[in-house]
């Protein structure tokens, strides 16, 4: 540990001197209420400054402002010209405010039980995927053997409550609304976890930390070792972040929130805090699985280049995280949303045949790792040609039979 920089193991230090001071029963309990507490702080507040972000970004993307009002009380002790405005930054405050002074309204049929523990479940399952991911050198909430399998088990947990959520509302849209969030969150699990196994093929393990590890060396110390940076890592890495904007009810498959069709979706018969309570969820997810991304594909905590190490790994891991979520919401403001059919094609039809194409040539990858000279040109064509010309037959067959709209206006 010594040999470790200071600002490496500072929290860890900081966190272990606490729990020295309390009574030898306490300390094991304390030792993980304090991790528990500082993912809920640092995620709690990275989220709420997500969202002013990603407005701020859709108005700039969208050619309108964001928030840019939302400031202080009158006691504030900032310059005058700063106490109502600061940039709209205390928006998510104003917000929070806002959800948990609005009217909680039930329906009178609804299942009051099921209705309640509906946001409850999706939020504290959500939350569960930061306990394996390694956010730093030394800063891993529980180190397990099996840590991708406990991820996406917690994360298959959510469709119960999003069922729950459809179910317990007593309402037809709410009811059919779940019953297609399934089908959506169903067809995506499956080459989501499908882009993972590679990974696991090629490193021979299940555990996170594990697998940064496995990225953390350089060719003469400024090319990383990262998957995505290989034939089959940039395949699966492309998957993956088309199945996570999916499991995510993020656009272009918000199809679960059509207002066109189905109102809000199972979320139509919640109000206040509650329907807040899932808004939170549907973020937490999405940073989780941003997080798993940056771990499995993009090197985790390692820096990009080995001079570059001085810099604390977790401020390395947060960056990439940053620039994940800030693709999503990129992804947000560009394209339009799919139609079912549409993305149930593209799952069944294309991603999932892609997937386990994918996982044949991470096979070859491993097979052929003691290729060298000329052979390795040939290892890379070989493992570039699995991918691109089943890409290109497939994205042409789906297409198949589905012309271009043609858009008629009234004169």
């Amino acid at each position: 540990m010594s040999a470790v920089p200071f600002l490496e193991r500072a929290p860890i230090e900081l966190r272990d001197w606490f729990v020295q001071l309390l009574p030898g029963p306490l300390q094991w309990l304390t030792h993980h209420l304090i991790t528990v507490v500082a993912i809920l702080a640092v995620f709690g507040l990275f989220f709420a400054f997500t969202t002013v972000a990603e407005r701020k970004l859709l108005g700039r993307l969208q050619n309108r402002l964001g928030p840019n009002r939302a400031g202080v009380p009158k006691f504030s002790i900032l310059p005058w010209h700063l106490r109502h405005k600061l940039w709209g930054l205390t928006q998510p405050f104003a917000d929070a405010v806002k959800a948990l002074t609005k009217e909680d309204i039930v329906p009178t049929a609804a299942d009051k039980v099921l209705h309640f523990l509906a946001p409850v479940i999706i939020v504290g399952f959500s939350l569960m995927g930061f306990a394996v991911l390694p956010f730093g050198r030394l800063l891993i909430p529980v180190e397990l053997d099996a840590a991708l399998l406990y991820f996406f088990a917690a994360g298959a947990a959510t469709e119960l409550a999003i069922f729950m959520a459809g179910w317990s509302s007593h309402n037809k849209y709410s009811l059919l609304a779940a019953m297609r969030a399934l089908a959506q969150l169903i067809s995506y699990e499956l080459p989501l976890i499908l882009s993972v196994v590679p990974i696991i093929l090629v490193t021979g393990t299940l555990s996170t930390s594990a697998i940064v590890h496995a990225q953390g060396f350089w060719t003469f110390g400024l090319l990383p070792h990262w998957f995505v940076f290989t034939p089959w890592g940039a395949a699966g890495f492309v998957i993956f972040l088309v199945a996570a904007l999916a499991e995510s009810n993020r656009s272009p498959f918000d199809l679960p929130e059509a207002e066109s069709e189905l109102i809000a979706g199972h979320l139509t018969e919640y109000s206040g805090f509650k329907y807040a309570l899932f808004f939170m969820a549907e973020y937490f997810g999405l940073t989780a699985l941003s997080g798993l991304g940056v771990t499995l594909f993009l090197g985790g905590w390692q820096a990009p280049c080995a001079f570059l190490e001085f810099i604390p790994s977790y401020l390395w891991f947060m960056g990439k995280l940053v620039g994940m979520i800030m693709f999503f919401i990129w992804v947000r403001g560009t394209l339009l949303r799919l139609r079912i059919d549409q993305l149930t094609r593209l799952s069944w039809k294309f991603l999932v045949p892609l997937a386990l194409l994918n996982l044949g040539n991470a096979a070859f990858w491993v097979l052929s790792a003691h290729w060298a000279g000329p052979l390795q040109l040939v290892r890379w064509a070989v493992s570039l040609a699995v991918i691109v010309i089943p890409f290109v037959v497939m994205g042409r067959s789906i297409t198949t039979g589905y012309g271009p709209r043609s858009y008629r206006y009234a004169p």
